[in-house]
């Protein structure tokens, strides 16, 4: 059941428990994350970063868009981090049910008025929104994108944007980073300052950079606001790691069914721990009424 982030979220937002947004790199990718959604009964996201898009190309999207619809689980197609009006029109042309645009890098100005432009565009064809105030970290490795000194978002800030924007959805920087972190300590989430702009912003909140956190404080963040949190690296890890394994110990192993299945299942337990924990499990029928 394909829907846009904007039907998604709200019912997430309205029954505090957050959505997860799942990036695709490739169709074995796209399988585990429906498979998860229906074996959970859980409302998913799939979203495609403008690097996938690259490598997978424009027609990729319409396999996506198929699988979609003919699941009775509700599903978004996601543009994740587009960094142009291009980006997302690109996305728009192809069949996305939302976009995000990412001026965070801008001025405060300038990404009112990119993302303004944007929300215009998008929603004349009933395409949700989602933009990102304040700056994601981002660790060794990941092609998401980010920055090496992280901007926490101002509450006031948040609330002018959206008042000024009229975007669906916002991504709030906390403390998350793109990617795994290496070194030992893993950074706590700045949980008041998300109740701080919770009291600001009247739209569903989104946590950027889900991998990789401490479970005590992402259980956490759906109860002040955040409605979608984006999973990445955790997935990837866990498919890529059993592929290395498998190849190790069957060196002459080259059909894909032989590969591919393995992998698919490490990855899809992870995404299904990852629906029980942002407390998405078994709410599917929510979206039936």
């Amino acid at each position: 059941m394909l829907l846009n982030m904007k039907d998604l979220l709200k019912t997430a937002y309205e029954n505090q428990f957050a959505v997860g947004s799942y990036n695709v790199a490739n169709s074995e990718f796209v399988r585990v994350v429906i498979e998860a959604a229906e074996e959970k009964k859980a409302p998913a996201i799939i979203q495609i970063h403008p690097n996938e898009i690259e490598l997978l190309g424009d027609e990729f999207t319409a396999y996506v868009r198929e699988i979609c619809q003919r699941t009775s689980i509700p599903i978004a197609i996601h543009l994740d981090h587009g960094a142009s009006v291009q980006d997302v029109m690109r996305a728009i042309r192809n069949g996305f049910t939302s976009v995000m645009i990412d001026a965070s890098h801008a001025s405060f100005e300038d990404n009112i008025a990119i993302t303004k432009e944007v929300v215009q565009l998008a929603h004349a064809v009933d395409v949700s929104v989602e933009a990102e105030l304040g700056t994601i970290g981002s660790n060794d490795n990941s092609s998401e994108g980010g920055a090496d000194e992280i901007l926490y978002t101002d509450p006031q800030d948040a609330k002018t944007f959206v008042e000024e924007t009229g975007v669906d959805t916002l991504a709030v920087a906390i403390g998350t980073s793109h990617g795994q972190y290496k070194h030992a300590g893993k950074p706590a989430l700045k949980l008041e300052l998300l109740e701080e702009i919770y009291q600001q912003v009247a739209i569903p909140l989104v946590l950027h950079g889900g991998s990789d956190n401490k479970d005590e404080e992402i259980s956490q963040t759906y109860l002040h606001g955040v409605s979608k949190i984006n999973l990445s690296t955790d997935m990837k890890n866990a498919f890529f790691q059993e592929v290395r394994n498998f190849l190790t110990s069957n060196q002459g192993a080259y059909e894909p069914d032989v590969i591919m299945p393995g992998a698919r299942s490490a990855a899809k337990e992870v995404v299904k721990k990852k629906m029980d924990l942002f407390n998405s499990t078994n709410h599917a029928n929510l979206y039936y009424k």
